[in-house]
């Protein structure tokens, strides 16, 4: 029994980059995009 846990563990994949900056960087991204649609929205007229 032992050995079908062993086969169904997955191995650790280390992709060098903490997941938390990586979340970090979307969340800034993210920001930055809306913060240029409301800039860019500002000058426009309501339909």
């Amino acid at each position: 029994m032992f050995s079908n846990l062993v086969a169904a563990e997955e191995p650790l994949r280390d992709i060098g980059i903490d997941p938390y900056a990586v979340g970090g960087i979307a969340l800034a991204i993210l920001i930055v995009l809306v913060l240029a649609l409301l800039s860019f929205g500002k000058g426009r007229e309501h339909s």
